[in-house]
């Protein structure tokens, strides 16, 4: 039997921070024996988990910052089980968390409470590829590196790369518009997301997995499920726009001494490589110190210790002219006192092993204590300056670590606290200075990771109420019990 009791919700059961205490809403039911043995005739019984057990994963982020009490997780294999679970919980009134590979970081797919988990890992075929115009229909719960290494053997690639590519769903990628170092080169998901299937609310199925490069009928619908986190319907299929694969990719690592020389040799790349630019990505010296402490056998690439270190890929047709057009760019930047040193890769594993360097700083951050994530767009030239106000604020806790890296090809600035604890007292220091300043600047609270449950207070920071309240009248309208991923992204009514 199905053990049901009264949890008494107040605030966010997993909570870790006093400002990210939400209230149950009332209106939800909570699941009984009776919905337990209807999802069971649905998927059968290796599709319902409701031993603690089994459900311990999936309440949980990876950093384990952001914990649920979901007592039941779903796992579909089609999106005729997704509707008809959906359907049956609308009418119910039970809350919904959709669920791809778990791998955000605001806690945007696990539960607050009790809402059932739909887990959809299984959903994981890749349906059709079309080398001709390079589009690929996938299920949602495909991983995304699996997608890539398909596409490879068809002389394609998928439009985005993340570290947590070996994990994340490429339906999780479209509800979060996930970014990663490709965008620089592909643009973002919102132009490379052909396609949608999804199930709404109420189960009605919509089929947009269009395939085509031009469709001027009407509302773009499927732009409303890119980034919005499954709050107003769960994405179980997708069509995107693949790139061909390049035949010749070059990598190099350099040092310099100051975050504005950085500026000028991301100028100087944009201008002088322009097309077969394809990543400028950027990390500090206390990344480097740390991937070298927590990796004891690595050896910084580079003969001498940096202030800055500035990865540069290339990506193009012919090997000789764009050797060639990097080799000259790098002797330029050299000459003029931009780089103080710095290193080609002349193989393929050279290559992942630079790529190493930027790749693994999110998992040495964990080794080292409790991190507090910011993913933030800004201008360039106050990207840096974020970073150097956020130590000063923790000028008087020796035991807090700040670090910033990211995507400086677009603005993209992943500032790094860790403390030896989650507690008030760090993220008061944080917050809301961090939104503050990044509101100030006109960037963006949220560059590609999503609103999820850890920042939709502050989400006035980057929108205006007038457009809060379009996105509450959309959801409305889309779920008008707001049974789809509750407390994320849209901040409750004061």
């Amino acid at each position: 039997m199905f053990a049901v009791r009264s949890l008494g919700f107040t605030k966010a059961i997993g909570k870790r921070f006093a400002s990210q205490a939400v209230t149950r809403n009332p209106n939800f039911a909570q699941v009984n024996d009776a919905d337990v043995a209807f999802f069971t005739s649905v998927l059968g019984e290796k599709g319902v988990l409701t031993e603690a057990h089994d459900i311990e994963p999936y309440n949980a982020d990876w950093l384990n910052k952001f914990v649920g009490q979901t007592k039941l997780v779903l796992k579909p294999t089609n999106t005729k089980e997704v509707s008809e679970i959906l359907k049956y919980c609308n009418e119910r009134k039970l809350a919904v968390c959709p669920q791809g590979g778990n791998t955000g970081l605001v806690g945007g797919s696990v539960p607050v409470f009790d809402e059932i988990v739909l887990n959809l890992s299984k959903m994981n075929k890749i349906k059709d590829f079309n080398a001709t115009s390079g589009v690929v229909i996938a299920e949602t719960g495909v991983i995304l590196q699996n997608l890539d290494e398909f596409l490879k053997e068809h002389g394609h690639c998928a439009p985005l790369d993340l570290g947590a590519k070996g994990s994340c769903h490429v339906g999780g990628n479209t509800s979060t518009n996930a970014g990663g170092i490709r965008l620089l080169r592909y643009g973002s998901l919102h132009g490379n997301v052909l396609g949608v299937e999804a199930v709404m609310a109420d189960g009605t199925i919509l089929d947009g997995l269009c395939a085509l490069r031009k469709d001027n009928t009407g509302f773009d619908l499927k732009q409303l499920f890119i980034g919005s986190e499954g709050t107003l319907g769960v994405v179980t299929a997708v069509a995107w726009l693949c790139p061909p694969l390049s035949s010749s990719v070059n990598v190099a690592l350099l040092g310099t001494s100051s975050y504005e020389l950085a500026q000028k040799i991301l100028l100087k790349a944009k201008s002088e490589l322009g097309e077969i630019l394809s990543a400028f990505e950027f990390f500090d010296s206390h990344c480097m110190d740390l991937l070298l402490e927590d990796h004891k056998t690595k050896k910084n690439p580079l003969e001498d210790d940096c202030k800055f270190y500035v990865l540069i890929e290339t990506s193009g047709s012919n090997e000789t002219h764009d050797k060639e057009k990097l080799n000259n760019f790098l002797e330029s930047t050299l000459d003029q006192g931009l780089v103080s040193t710095g290193t080609v890769a002349e193989s393929e594993t050279q290559q992942k092993d630079i790529w190493w360097f930027r790749e693994t700083i999110t998992e040495s951050l964990r080794s080292k204590g409790k991190p507090y994530k910011y993913d933030i767009s800004l201008p360039v030239p106050a990207m840096y300056d974020l970073v150097e106000k956020m130590k000063q604020r923790f000028s008087e806790m020796p035991e807090v670590f700040v670090c910033g890296y990211g995507h400086m090809g677009d603005g993209n600035l992943h500032l790094n606290i860790v403390a030896p604890e989650f507690s008030d007292k760090v993220l008061n220091t944080i917050e809301p200075y961090v939104y503050e300043f990044t509101a100030e600047h006109r960037g963006s609270i949220s560059a590609e990771h999503g609103i999820g449950l850890m920042k939709t207070k502050s989400l006035h920071f980057s929108k205006s109420e007038p457009m809060i309240q379009l996105m509450r009248d959309i959801k409305k309208v889309m779920d008008p019990n707001g049974i789809l991923n509750p407390y994320k992204v849209l901040p409750e009514k004061e």
